[in-house]
């Protein structure tokens, strides 16, 4: 991933302006650390922050069409850029960057291209020719946008909140699945797929058919040009990512170029369900693998970082960004730039442990269709945020735009947990991949009970982070809360900790608005916990919170258990 920042109409052509806006433009750093471009057009500042993965040699941006008058700034990945350059075979590429496309394709076919991009991206386009702009976002928010305007009547366009929230009157996140343009000066959305009006879909579910859908979303996830691996936790979702990486690598240019056995990547405290599983995991797929251990008190001193380039005060993203923001300090150390990792199956598949509570097929497809609508506000925010802190890319192939499609278009009654017919939550996910012949995973690790990754590294890690908020928050400002944060009110030690810590970085108003609120237990919308009355008297996101169906659940009225395996 990379980091982009543009200013558009600002009014100031000055040297000053354009210091200003590339000092900005280093806020984003992190994200790029390989290169640091900036283009100016006019008033108009298009600045770029590096990570190069495809093209290292040449790939530096922006990037132009044949003669400058179009530029952009693109952070992300264009899967299908070879045909897509076949396409435009009147056109002359500079570079070898899969991005380079968007210019010629803009040149092509107006704003009617972005719909063409199988690849997660965001990007500005600064067209010189009439001084006007677009900007658009993927179609799931995997890559984080940010639109701001200032009150000389400039927009502002950044990859992360820091390099915007000083400067603006009002930001907010930029949807994703849209389109902004300075001509109309408004949001079109250009990702409309069936699922998204939350109608209920009636394929019949096929096996071979979504097997094969998700080995194509990961073989495309591993074109690069530099080293790679996977985030291998040992649950089903990073396991399966795993399994087909292993399979498919050694024909890739990557493995050409460095060996041919896969890298995999694991955190967690020593003794964890996590480190424990994905070890076999790794055996059983030959990886070579990495282990890394951390302590509670290693995570509570970085909570402070993590909430930095985080930017939210989610408990539930704030657990376990912090756990991954560990682990990709460390991956990075080791010369490796990108992972592939297994976010987005459990909103697809219904994986979260309190949709054994779903009442019918209905609120069952129409929960799911929430969850992915919302993911670009946490687990897609987490897994971009937290490895970009540290200059490295994640891929998520269960985000695939076609896997999706695929996957939401199946009849939801066959995704409903039936522990009468044997099926429990992923049911028609490990079915697809339970080979007999030629085994993907050990059948116990393909049928291995849904753990949220910030209770698999190990229970005491939310237990540690409790008690840590409680010492640092008395029951007298938890008393106040409502009147120093009427916004999203926190209703526990923990959370209140964790808002001091964000609006101290991020105090203004629009900062506060971008991260969403409202009750929720072990990860549900606030719509599912009328799925159990019991629910709403233990609003926490852990799973263990999902009461009568976790093994390790909290005990209804004990609170946490003090667990650690």
């Amino acid at each position: 991933m990379c980091g982009i920042l543009a200013v558009l109409g600002c009014g100031d052509e000055s040297q000053g302006k354009r210091v200003h806006v590339l000092e900005l433009s280093r806020r984003l750093k992190h994200r790029g650390p390989d290169w640091s471009g900036l283009h100016q057009v006019a008033d108009n500042y298009l600045c770029h922050q590096r990570l190069a993965i495809i093209d290292p040699a040449s790939g530096d941006q922006p990037l132009y069409n044949e003669d400058k008058s179009v530029s952009v700034a693109v952070n992300g990945e264009i899967y299908n850029h070879e045909e897509l350059r076949a396409r435009l075979s009147g056109h002359r590429f500079r570079t070898g960057s899969d991005c380079e496309v968007i210019a010629h394709l803009y040149e092509e076919y107006g704003e009617r291209f972005i719909d063409m991009l199988d690849g997660v991206f965001s990007f500005v386009l600064l067209d010189a020719r009439d001084k006007s702009f677009i900007a658009a976002r993927d179609a799931i928010g995997v890559t984080p946008l940010y639109i701001g305007w200032g009150i000389d009547g400039s927009v502002w366009i950044s990859s992360e909140m820091k390099g915007l929230n000083d400067d603006c009157e009002h930001f907010e996140i930029f949807p994703p699945g849209n389109l902004y343009s300075s001509k109309e000066k408004c949001f079109k959305r250009w990702y409309n797929p069936p699922w998204f009006s939350e109608v209920i879909p009636s394929v019949p579910y096929d096996p071979l058919r979504l097997r094969s859908a998700f080995e194509k979303a990961v073989i495309k996830r591993l074109m690069t040009d530099v080293p790679f691996g996977v985030l291998l936790s040992g649950g089903l979702d990073s396991s399966l990512v795993a399994a087909v990486a292993a399979r498919h690598f050694a024909g890739t240019k990557a493995a050409k170029r460095w060996g041919t056995r896969l890298h995999s990547f694991c955190v967690g405290l020593e003794g964890s369900p996590d480190l424990k599983a994905a070890k076999e995991v790794a055996d059983h797929l030959g990886t070579v693998h990495h282990e890394f251990n951390f302590t509670v008190q290693d995570g509570i001193d970085a909570i402070e970082d993590v909430i930095y380039h985080i930017e939210t005060y989610d408990v539930t993203t704030i657990r376990a960004s912090t756990l991954m923001f560990q682990m990709s300090r460390k991956i990075k150390a080791l010369g490796v730039k990108m992972v592939i990792s297994g976010e987005g199956a459990d909103e697809i598949f219904g994986g979260y442990l309190y949709f054994h509570k779903a009442p019918n097929k209905e609120e069952f497809h129409q929960e799911t269709c929430r969850k992915i609508k919302a993911l670009h506000q946490y687990d897609c925010l987490r897994a971009n945020k937290a490895t970009s802190a540290w200059g490295l890319e994640v891929r998520v192939p269960f985000l695939d735009k076609e896997f999706i499609d695929e996957a939401m278009s199946i009849d939801p009654e066959w995704k409903m947990i039936r522990p009468d017919l044997g099926r429990i939550e992923k049911w028609i996910l490990r079915k697809a991949f339970d080979d007999e012949e030629q085994p993907f995973l050990p059948k116990h690790i393909l049928y291995r009970q849904k753990e949220q990754f910030s209770d698999g590294v190990g229970y005491s890690w939310i237990d540690g982070l409790k008690d840590h908020a409680a010492s640092n928050v008395s029951d007298k400002m938890m008393s106040n809360a409502k009147f120093i944060y009427p916004h999203n009110t926190p209703t526990t030690k923990e959370a209140y900790y964790y808002r001091m810590i964000f609006e101290r970085y991020f105090p203004q108003s629009s900062a506060i608005l971008t991260v969403p609120g409202g009750p929720s237990v072990a990860c549900s919308t606030a719509k599912a916990i009328e799925w159990d009355a019991q629910w709403s008297g233990n609003l926490d996101p852990s799973g263990r919170a999902a009461l009568g169906v976790h093994l390790s659940a909290y005990e209804q009225d004990k609170g946490p258990q003090k667990k650690e395996n």
